[in-house]
């Protein structure tokens, strides 16, 4: 075995270990009450449309916003990126990493498995109560399950590496707050929650440039009758054109990403985070 397989196997051990305590920490004790909030939040939305008809192919309001709230939260996974990575550089954790061997790869890695995690478990607390809720979906039909499978995994990897691309520019968690609220706005107004269709032409084509707008569409593949396909663009899921826009923002990501944590670890030093604690301590007083 070469000292580059070595190496790369301890990076993906350390970067696993340290993602799943990651994850175990944010579900445990007064934490877990946080995490239950939008997941309830959002399943009392989706019973109260319940019932509301649309004009899509006979689907009901409550069951064309369920694909949509289980990308959003898929979509969540980019903002939790962000807020993860600039709060880390703000009390040092980026620092100690960059210190140890093999250490920004591991670091990345972990702040992927413990995100992708979160997202997991969001979206099992509102799919599982959520599909006795509503009625009209596919979730019969062993295609709808394998078009889920492949969305959530480009999907998730998709908006994460994304996140960190953009989270390795922040300088601070109030930076990352502003790309927080650009990146919800840009996912409201991408159709996750309904056909783009509904939307101004220009906001179309908005919409379409960035992965959140695909990561709806494969969800709605997934779960709706091939009668709601008529209010979308095109009339149509456009299933190769959405394994194709993820696969390319995936890839993009994974090229940006690890070169920009890279560089934002390479300008850390003790000098600047102490710097950065002693501003943040002057906002609290």
């Amino acid at each position: 075995m070469t000292t580059t397989t070595t190496t790369t196997a301890a990076v993906i051990r350390s970067g696993m270990a340290r993602g799943l305590i990651e994850f175990r920490q944010a579900f445990s004790g007064a934490e877990l009450i946080g995490q239950l909030f939008w997941p309830l939040v959002t399943l009392g939305a989706i019973y109260f449309f319940r019932d509301r008809s649309i004009n899509a192919g006979g689907v009901t309001l409550g069951t064309m916003m369920f694909p949509g709230v289980l990308g959003m939260f898929v979509a969540f996974g980019m903002v939790l990126v962000i807020q993860l990575l600039a709060a880390d550089r703000e009390d040092g954790t980026l620092l100690r990493a960059k210190a140890t061997p093999g250490g920004i790869p591991s670091y990345l890695l972990a702040k992927l498995v413990n995100v992708s995690l979160t997202v997991v478990v969001y979206l099992l607390m509102v799919a599982v109560p959520g599909s006795f809720l509503i009625d009209g979906l596919e979730t019969a039909n062993l295609r709808a399950w394998l078009t889920l499978a492949w969305v959530l995994v480009l999907g998730m990897a998709a908006t994460q590496l994304l996140g960190a691309a953009l989270g390795s520019m922040v300088s601070s968690p109030r930076a990352a707050s502003y790309i927080a609220l650009a990146v919800m706005a840009l996912t409201g107004a991408s159709g996750i929650f309904y056909p783009l269709t509904a939307m101004p032409v220009w906001l179309q084509w908005v919409g379409q440039a960035s992965p959140i707008y695909w990561l709806g569409l494969g969800m709605r593949s997934g779960l709706l009758p091939d009668a709601a396909a008529a209010s979308e663009v095109a009339g149509s899921w456009r299933t190769w054109e959405t394994v194709g826009a993820l696969s390319a923002w995936t890839m993009l990501g994974l090229a940006i990403a690890p070169l920009l944590l890279r560089r934002m670890a390479r300008r850390e030093s003790g000098s600047r985070v102490a710097d950065r604690r002693d501003r943040a301590l002057q906002r609290v007083a």
